[in-house]
């Protein structure tokens, strides 16, 4: 099977360029100049649209258990939504229970995920049992393509690593070549924060945010950086909100260390005022960390320019504001942690290019081509390019929409954009060379995506 997709502006991380691009069967044949490629068995009209590599979105969580439930998006949900925003494959966290092992983990989401999902996928690892046996298990995780292991500074009792577990997983990762990613936040002076407003009877969900104070996520971004320099191991933080920790990872990169960060689109659009919002409205906006004050956005934004920020992800957890954001109605610390957002990454990403704070080209490399690289997935990923799968979208820069939960794909009751305007929209996309969306439908199926097995990070010194 031959499509040609003619008349477009190729957009890689290096830059636009007018230009034909052929799919054979499940890979890029050619990138060609406009016109030489004549024979073929499908045709796409892409004048006035822009052709981009499929959108990586290197940080979801799809059925994950929290709190007394699972975020709402199954794999075959969640997976469906990304391909209608333009995103062709996702790197879930598989959550190591305490008392488990990591293999055995690593089996229960291949169960989940494997003939379900839409489009490809790939696993990290979530290590919150830090013991000689899952140290052992790295190993044969990064045999099998998993070789990324996130940590937590937060969550006593579920997730939360003392420093020494971190120092011990870090040391383990150095010898290995695995990147460590690390939610950074001081959650033991958060646990207290917490419980003195509890105690003062301050329980609706804005609290959640004024007990995370930026300046927490930014000591535990220092801490982690500190470990990872005393253990020589790489370090990615995940999440990046605030730009107390932007300016740790700034101070390390300029050192040359081996850190990186990410954003998501929630910190650059919305702040602490959405959870401000009446009532328990602002349950809806719960994750965390938590949204900050609006003026830390336009520091993201310049951490986005700078490469300080290098990658932009969703953390994609959804809730249901009916029946699961609720099991925290008279007590903020019970909603569940977590906002929707796959479908709409690339849109949201589009609207800094409208609004002049990021280039065509960044945002390609921060939403393909690096999550590509990043996480060992380059250039069969991130790039249209011979050679590289065929996961090709079509997007037209001058169409117009509004996000709506009533429109949305994803297994969610709200929308956390609900209302807003953007231009930009995704036109056709392509997954491995099948067509997935087109003419304003879903033409893929549960099952076509396939299990990555990724290589090291290509960034690391």
């Amino acid at each position: 099977m031959r499509t040609l997709i003619r008349g477009g502006t190729v957009v890689n991380a290096t830059g636009p360029v007018v230009a034909d691009v052929l799919i054979t069967d499940e890979t890029i044949g050619a990138v060609t100049a406009p016109g030489l490629i004549t024979v073929a068995d499908e045709e796409i009209d892409a004048t006035g649209k822009y052709v981009l590599p499929g959108g990586i979105d290197a940080h979801t969580h799809m059925e994950m258990p929290f709190g007394g439930t699972f975020s709402s998006d199954t794999f075959a949900t969640g997976t469906t939504a990304a391909a209608w925003g333009g995103t062709t494959t996702i790197i879930d966290f598989a959550v190591q229970k305490k008392g488990t092992s990591l293999l055995a983990t690593m089996d229960a989401w291949h169960e989940k995920a494997d003939g379900h999902c839409a489009i490809d996928y790939g696993f990290h690892m979530i290590i919150s049992d830090v013991n000689d046996q899952s140290l052992k298990e790295m190993q044969s995780c990064i045999d099998q393509g998993v070789n990324s292991f996130k940590m937590f500074m937060a969550y006593l009792g579920v997730f939360y690593a003392t420093d020494g577990e971190i120092l011990r997983a870090m040391q383990r990762a150095t010898e290995t070549g695995a990147l460590i990613m690390m939610h950074a936040e001081n959650g033991i002076a958060i646990d207290e924060l917490v419980a003195q407003a509890l105690a003062a009877g301050h329980t609706d969900p804005v609290q959640h945010g004024l007990t995370r104070p930026p300046e927490l996520e930014g000591e535990a971004t220092s801490r982690a950086i500190q470990l990872a320099r005393v253990t020589g191991a790489p370090l990615y933080i995940v999440h990046l909100s605030a730009r107390h920790a932007l300016e740790a990872v700034a101070e390390a990169r300029d050192t040359g260390q081996n850190v990186f960060a990410e954003t998501c689109p929630q910190y650059l659009y919305l702040s602490l005022e959405d959870l401000a919002k009446p009532g328990f409205e602002g349950a809806k906006y719960v994750a965390s960390p938590p949204l900050c004050p609006q003026d830390h956005q336009p520091d993201l934004w310049r951490g986005l320019r700078t490469n300080d920020l290098s990658v932009v992800s969703t953390d994609h957890c959804p809730f249901c504001f009916k029946d699961q954001k609720e099991l925290g109605k008279s007590d903020f610390s019970k909603i569940p942690n977590g906002m929707p957002g796959v479908e709409h990454r690339m849109d949201l990403l589009h609207q800094g290019v409208v609004a002049g704070e990021i280039s065509l080209a960044r945002w390609v490399e921060i939403a393909s081509t690096t999550p590509a690289r990043m996480f060992g997935l380059y250039p069969r990923k991130g790039v249209i390019a011979p050679g590289a799968d065929a996961d090709v979208v079509v997007y037209d820069p001058n169409a117009t929409q509004t996000i709506s939960a009533e429109t949305h794909h994803m297994n969610v009751d709200y929308s956390a954009y609900e209302g807003m305007r953007i231009t930009g929209k995704v036109d056709t996309v392509f997954s491995r060379g099948s067509k997935v969306i087109a003419d304003g439908a879903f033409h893929g199926r549960e099952g076509h995506g396939t299990f990555l097995s990724r290589e090291l990070s290509q960034y690391l010194l």
